[in-house]
């Protein structure tokens, strides 16, 4: 955790960091989930939607962080046993954290009965680290807020015992986790490869992950169908039907294998900002960012009439076309602001949203569950979310419903824009 930004960041990536965690934001938080526009769904298997480019481009994005983080070591030779361990530990914690954000909110809140006192207690430690968090004293508003959230718990499990049976069905994959192995394995291959050995066990990596999906499908070769397809065989027997994903259960889209290809995307990533790092023109480096991503676009695209291009498997042909859209994006990105300096208006809240992107992510996906959690009477003795209670009666009306729920997902996107914006104004970034 930090209070101070690093001197040196990249502002086009804070840029395209913080348009890739506003879409994951806007794609993951619908009004209801029966009305979205197609472009804000997931493909339902082979092919790809707007919104399919969310987090293969994150992912990117934390590759090409790696060698503006750690190049300097590997220049300097300085790869310590503190570097190893720092790698180490940011993967562990940011794994940590997918678990936890799985399980949350860990016991059911709707069957709790707290006594009066409690409540009272725990509206006050939140008031508390609130008026502690306005008066720029932030560690001591987190030490506060967690503090209630460990009182919460501890009511919870006197009054419901130990949730077994949500860890016994608790999800392992998942964004956190599979951002955490992308990470901890890209690192290690950086500090002790050179690009051109990066690129060839990059390629190395898709042809091998794709020869295990053509050979061992249940189905015979090729078999890439839901049910068939040998990276949910691997799943299904290594992490069970209970700790994968529960709309599934013949695979999960952030799996065992399929990370193979997704450590990939992370390498693309790092071999781009390697070419950042490079003592080239800025000019020179937007075009050479943009003829590479034009190629793979191209190469994922041809690819994929072998092994189709398939955000839940992470097929080699996504992963390779994904990388190729994401160069060109960042390319974009810094053209925009680099080259050009358009750097006023519309680049705000996408910095502010960059600047904070892993703790908005966590944060946001943690309210969301929070609102489901919480029920509340819709008036006619039923029990519904506070979520749906709040769209049902502030948003439905204002548009067709369709309308009504991307309206009440734009909303949820700036209310975290205001929010990350205040720890921005304080100068306030969150690190792991």
């Amino acid at each position: 955790m930090s209070e101070a930004a690093s001197p040196s960041r990249l502002l086009s990536l804070d840029v395209f960091r913080g348009l890739t965690i506003a879409g994951m934001v806007l794609v993951n938080n619908p009004g209801t989930w029966s009305a979205v526009y197609p472009a804000l769904k997931h493909a339902e298997w082979h092919g790809w939607t707007p919104t399919d480019f969310v987090f293969p481009f994150f992912v990117f994005i934390v590759g090409v962080a790696i060698p503006l983080a750690l190049g300097k070591r590997v220049e300097q030779g300085a790869m310590t046993r503190d570097v190893y361990l720092k790698i180490v530990k940011r993967s562990a914690i940011i794994f940590g954290l997918g678990l936890i954000q799985m399980g949350f909110p860990f016991f059911d809140v709707a069957k709790t009965d707290l006594p009066t006192w409690a409540v009272v207690l725990a509206i006050v430690l939140l008031v508390g680290a609130c008026v502690l968090f306005a008066m720029d004293r932030f560690k001591e508003s987190v030490i506060v807020f967690l503090a209630m959230t460990a009182f919460l718990a501890v009511m919870y499990f006197i009054d419901q015992g130990f949730p077994y049976d949500r860890f016994a069905k608790l999800r392992i994959p998942g964004v956190l986790q599979r951002l955490a192995l992308c990470y901890l394995f890209a690192s290690l291959i950086f500090l002790h490869t050179k690009w051109r050995l990066q690129a060839l066990i990059a390629t190395m990596l898709l042809f091998i992950y794709w020869m295990l999906m053509y050979h061992f499908g249940s189905g015979g070769y090729a078999d890439y169908s839901l049910e068939g397809n040998f990276s949910g065989m691997v799943d299904r027997h290594f992490l069970g039907e209970n700790h994968i994903w529960k709309a599934s259960r013949f695979y999960d889209p952030e799996g065992i294998l399929s990370t193979i290809p997704a450590v990939v995307s992370c390498l693309i990533g790092v071999l781009c900002g390697t070419w950042i790092k490079s003592g080239r023109e800025s000019l020179d480096k937007v075009s050479g960012m943009f003829v590479a991503g034009v190629a793979l676009t191209a190469v994922g695209w041809a690819w994929s009439f072998w092994f189709p291009i398939n955000k839940p498997l992470w097929t080699s042909s996504y992963a390779v076309y994904m990388g190729g859209l994401a160069l060109c994006f960042l390319a974009a990105c810094m053209w925009l602001v680099d080259v050009k300096g358009y750097v006023k208006y519309w680049t705000k809240p996408f910095v502010i949203y960059g600047m904070n992107a892993l703790a908005l992510y966590f944060a946001s996906s943690i309210f969301a569950r929070v609102l489901i959690a919480i029920k509340v009477d819709d008036g006619s003795g039923k029990s519904i979310s506070s979520q749906k209670y709040v769209y049902d009666t502030l948003f439905a009306p204002l548009a067709q419903p369709i309308d009504a729920s991307l309206i009440f997902a734009l909303f949820y996107v700036v209310f975290w824009l205001f929010l990350m914006w205040l720890l921005y104004r304080k100068g306030i970034f969150i690190k792991v």
